[in-house]
């Protein structure tokens, strides 16, 4: 087992700058390749003389990164031309009030699947604009958090939208496929955007906040079909209004200008990894190798159904739950970073977002088995 010390001893001899292995739930790794050249260009952009913090978001030089942005995002995505691509403010949890306010002008009606914290998050703020069928759909099977079969929903006839999180970042749940709707499908993204093949022409609306999988925080992506444009209610603020930010490329005001390019790099990064494709076949390695430990493992376990397990938020509990601060203390000694779990569910949680390597979780699982070994 490499000690911090070491580890960075280690990396000095090799004239390498020390990066930890951070399984922040978000913000989240970015990729180091990334921040290298966010770094080289930090003081002169492309030969400017300045940062690109310190640009206009109306001048050439920016619109055509924030242009190239979506372009790639397009092309990762395999998004149709009849969406918009937003980029936005405010976090998914400003998306809570924006979706109603935007979809719910000419039917006041929504459905709304529960899972976790996060889907419950949602329906609560869009009570406060419309007619909410809130359908709870989580439940167990043999003792583990699961997703109910979509035959046990009590699905609306007549909902503008049906809306869910595909993944419960804090829970480790997620959707094990697509579900199949009449109403337009609106769907939170944000902790596992990007890390598998996605066929877009399924939703209505996708919403992301980008510090997990897409870049800082800061920024938040809304991809929307054109026919939901024209939904709003008339009360909405008008930053809030997709149809205008739409029509103004996300500059109806300044935006997170930062931000956005970051994401850019990234987006940039991705396909010069092969793309969504090429970066899933690592995901399901990583997540493949941690949960194949902690199955075999008497000292931990997981308490999701394996159906629908997180492919990027991995929550675990030791078999001790007074052991919980040791492990902490001793993963941080090994340069293992944010392994607590979200505050409302303790125990433990790795997120291996697209940005974690595979050489990270394997040092994860080292580390964990040499703790229970030591602690057993």
């Amino acid at each position: 087992m490499i000690k911090c010390l070491d580890f960075i001893f280690f990396n000095f001899l090799k004239g390498k700058i020390m990066r930890a292995y951070n399984f922040c739930a978000g913000p989240a790794a970015l990729p180091t390749a990334v921040l290298e050249k966010a770094q080289q260009e930090l003081l002169n952009w492309q030969g400017k003389g300045v940062s690109i913090m310190e640009m206009s978001h109306r001048s050439k030089d920016y619109v055509a990164v924030a242009e190239k942005a979506e372009a790639d995002l397009r092309k990762l995505m395999n998004i149709p031309q009849n969406y918009k691509v937003l980029f936005l403010q405010g976090g998914a949890s400003l998306q809570f009030s924006a979706i109603p306010l935007n979809l719910l002008g000419k039917n006041n009606k929504a459905d709304y699947i529960s899972t976790g914290i996060w889907s419950e998050k949602a329906y609560k703020e869009a009570q406060r604009y419309g007619d909410i069928n809130v359908i709870q759909a989580g439940t167990t099977v043999n003792g583990k958090l699961a997703i109910s079969e979509q035959a046990h929903w009590n699905l609306s006839k007549d909902a503008a939208y049906v809306h869910y999180a595909d993944n419960e970042t804090i829970g480790g749940l997620q959707f094990a496929s697509v579900p199949e709707v009449d109403a337009p499908l609106v769907s939170d993204f944000s902790s596992s955007i990007l890390s598998a093949p996605l066929d877009v022409s399924k939703f209505g609306l996708i919403y992301a906040g980008a510090q997990k999988n897409i870049g800082p925080a800061g920024l938040t992506l809304v991809i929307i079909r054109d026919d939901l444009l024209d939904q709003a209610k008339p009360e909405i603020p008008s930053l809030l209004k997709y149809s205008a930010q739409a029509k103004d490329g996300s500059m109806v005001n300044t935006p997170s200008t930062y931000a956005w390019y970051l994401s850019g790099l990234v987006f940039e990064w991705l396909l010069e990894q092969g793309g969504v494709e090429a970066i899933h076949k690592i995901n399901l390695e990583k997540a493949k190798l941690l949960y194949g430990y902690i199955d075999v493992s008497d000292f931990y376990a997981n308490p999701i159904a394996e159906a629908n397990r997180s492919l990027m938020n991995v929550p675990f509990t030791l078999a001790n739950p007074e052991l919980e601060k040791l492990f902490l203390k001793e993963a941080e000694e090994n340069h293992l970073l944010n392994l607590a779990g979200h505050r409302s569910v303790g125990g433990m949680r790795a997120s291996i977002y697209n940005a974690v390597p595979l050489e990270g979780v394997q040092a994860l699982v080292d580390f964990m088995d040499d703790f229970a070994k030591r602690n057993a």
